[in-house]
């Protein structure tokens, strides 16, 4: 092996173990966070990386249907608001209702995973523009109802 490989396998091995403890100190940071901030912060900041979490993975989903299968789809965020709509009814202390959140959670996807299933049954076949449309029309029409 030549040297010049042998020191980019050397240094690639180092930074491979810097890598690791960097993110090892990191979740041990973040998950002592919660107990060391309590009296510090208050709890906005846990508010603040809630919603920065929820951002994430919303982008996530738009990564995956643009990015990964190419498809323009404007109304895939529409699954998330319908489990978000049933959550806010079931979970409401106004309806007298206010289930538990390992009830509502997987309620909550079965309604979403429904509404792509009868979004995405007709609409299988289009791609690019056509696809935009559709979707874009019916999240303003189940907005709008």
């Amino acid at each position: 092996m030549p040297t010049a490989w042998r020191r980019r396998w050397q240094r690639l091995k180092h930074d491979r173990r810097a890598a690791l403890v960097a993110f090892l100190v990191i979740g041990v940071v973040l998950a002592l966070l919660p107990f060391v901030t309590g009296e510090l912060l208050g709890r906005s900041w846990v508010r603040i990386l809630d919603f920065a979490l929820l951002y994430i993975m919303l982008a996530l989903g738009l990564n995956i249907v643009v990015g990964y299968a190419g498809l323009l789809d404007l109304g895939y965020i529409a699954f998330y608001a319908v489990g978000a709509y049933l959550y806010a009814l079931l979970a409401s202390p106004h309806f007298g209702l206010h289930w538990p959140v390992w009830a509502i959670l997987p309620m909550g996807a079965m309604l979403a995973a429904g509404f792509g299933v009868l979004l995405g049954a007709p609409t299988l076949k289009l791609r690019g523009d056509y696809l935009a449309i559709v979707t874009l029309v019916s999240v303003r029409s189940s907005a709008s109802s």
